[in-house]
């Protein structure tokens, strides 16, 4: 992977910036998107570049509305020889718990638009320029299930954008796996608060008694994961829809409180 340039949205803080961080160990170039933490944004692209030597830079843009995209995408691929890696960290989320009847046509639209339609808008930009490379890797976050469907209690936004997103993650892996690009989707697990951040050893510290592993997940096992399936020696692996929850059945916990 070293010398790849990868797209990470929504990075500057959460899961997105832990896999910034791990990908940069493997001396990935990247791109790191923000909405509004310009600040972390700036502080983490000169961590990266202090620490691991690689080329960094901050791009603004909300992946949900097109015109953003468009000009993130722009952005991008003037300061680049390409983008190789586009990893959709990026994922609104409704933290109060809203029956579907409670949710307004604005924010089932932000859910919408944020989780499903942003993939479409990134992807239709940049896969042309992965296909001339004939090499290029696409990695979407879902939720434990979701390729079953799953329904998810006061998450039916959510739930809903994130199924389709498996269909769409399915499809494009079968019509890109031609032209040398693999598509797959990683299910994080119940991984909250600082943890999103957090290394693997951290977590092992800690006893978590509602996960059969023990421990509490980390944003390192995100990112590890990601890692996997961006390297070489993965082309093999596309259209996969990979668990990482330490056995917790995550949608369980809210359904009948």
């Amino acid at each position: 992977m070293k010398g790849k340039t990868a797209l990470i949205t929504g990075s500057a803080t959460g899961l997105g910036r832990r896999t910034a961080v791990e990908l940069a160990k493997q001396g990935v170039n990247l791109l790191i998107n923000y909405v509004h933490s310009e600040e972390q944004a700036k502080t983490l692209i000169q961590q990266l570049q202090d620490e691991y030597g690689i080329k960094a830079a901050a791009l603004q843009g909300d992946v949900s509305k097109e015109k953003d995209v468009e000009r993130l995408v722009q952005q991008a691929l003037a300061q680049t020889d390409g983008i190789d890696i586009l990893i959709n960290s990026a994922g609104p989320y409704i933290a109060e718990r809203k029956k579907l009847t409670e949710y307004t046509p604005a924010e089932w639209n932000y859910l919408l638009h944020g989780n499903l339609s942003s993939v479409f808008y990134l992807s239709r930009l940049i896969l042309p320029q992965m296909r001339q490379k004939r090499w290029g890797r696409i990695i979407t976050f879902g939720f434990d299930r979701a390729e079953h469907t799953a329904g998810w209690m006061y998450r039916s936004a959510f739930a809903a954008a994130k199924t389709g997103l498996v269909s769409l993650t399915k499809t494009l892996a079968m019509e890109e796996a031609s032209n040398g690009i693999t598509v797959n989707m990683i299910s994080p697990g119940d991984i909250i608060g600082k943890y999103k951040e957090a290394d693997i050893q951290d977590a092992r510290e800690l006893e978590d008694p509602h996960t059969p592993v023990g421990r509490p997940g980390s944003g390192e096992d995100i990112a590890r994961t990601v890692a996997f399936l961006c390297a070489e020696a993965s082309d093999f692996i596309t259209g996969a829809i990979i668990p990482v929850t330490g056995g917790k059945d995550v949608l369980n916990k809210y359904r009948y409180t």
